[in-house]
């Protein structure tokens, strides 16, 4: 096999492996709950070390919530790719519209039997609370560059503020009717209605603000 080769297929398999630990993590936590299960059971049902678990995924809230970093920065990248002319809140928007489309378990459609792992754990609910405020930062980073200005300018901040309340709120919304039953599909249909109204609000304050040259 030729050699340049080699790398690629190293990290496939390394992508595999994390993939395994995370599928075989989620299994365990939706059959045990969160707090009940251990590192060592995930390593033994994964076929893994205890040590290989911790290597790609140091913190055990992040063999929960595998996806992170994606969701982390949705928000900053929506801003980041907008196209010329577009102001943010279009792009948020317009990103919105096409994630709930998709039922993208990054806006919140993860399904009842994980939407009910992450309510009743109360580790779990503390560090969604942690990653909604990372992306409020991170966005507010983006935001800056956009508007040529500073993370620190109150406008900026307020700003980014707003857009995450408006997300945090329909991940929620997502999440309640989720665990009330509703199906995906009439879940998407509701949040859908209810962002436009959401993001409305949002019109005449943000409405052209950083507007991309």
């Amino acid at each position: 096999m030729p050699e340049g080769r080699r790398p690629g297929l190293r990290e496939a398999k390394k992508q595999a492996t994390r993939q395994q630990i995370s599928d075989e993590a989620t299994r365990l936590f939706l059959e045990q709950g969160f707090e009940r299960t251990t590192i060592a059971e995930i390593a033994a049902a994964a076929g893994v070390a205890a040590k290989t678990v911790t290597n790609y995924f140091p913190y055990k809230e992040d063999l929960a919530f595998d996806r992170q970093e994606e969701f982390v920065g949705s928000l900053a990248a929506a801003v980041a790719s907008r196209s010329n002319g577009e102001t943010p809140l279009a792009a948020l928007r317009s990103a919105f519209d096409a994630a709930i489309q998709n039922q993208d378990p990054v806006l919140g459609f993860s399904g009842p039997d994980f939407a009910r792992m992450i309510v009743e754990s109360s580790t779990l609910t503390a560090q969604l609370r942690r990653l909604h405020d990372q992306r409020e930062l991170v966005l507010a980073e983006a935001l800056a560059e956009a508007g040529g200005g500073d993370r620190a300018e109150i406008e900026v901040r307020t700003a980014a503020a707003m857009l995450s309340a408006v997300h945090r709120v329909l991940f929620h919304r997502i999440q309640e009717l989720t665990l009330d039953g509703v199906s995906g599909d009439e879940t998407a249909r509701i949040v859908g209605a209810e962002a436009e109204q959401a993001f409305g609000m949002l019109e005449p304050v943000l409405g052209q603000v950083a507007v991309a040259p």
